[in-house]
């Protein structure tokens, strides 16, 4: 019983895959931060396109 618990507790195998869960959350987090950054940035320039857009005279 105890080799069963000294070979569990020097297993880092498991220790491997949450470093690397984490490292996938951390990313997605940028990535949405970014793309929500993103988005507000494009809808700003097309509310501005479309807002000067509806003051011009068409042309004749």
């Amino acid at each position: 019983m105890k080799t069963l618990f000294t070979r569990f507790f020097k297993d880092e195998s498991g220790a491997t895959a949450i470093e690397y869960g984490l490292i996938a959350a951390l990313i997605s987090v940028a990535i949405i931060g970014a793309a929500s950054t993103l988005g507000d940035s494009v809808k700003t320039t097309f509310s501005n396109i479309t807002g000067s857009s509806d003051t011009t005279t068409p042309a004749k």
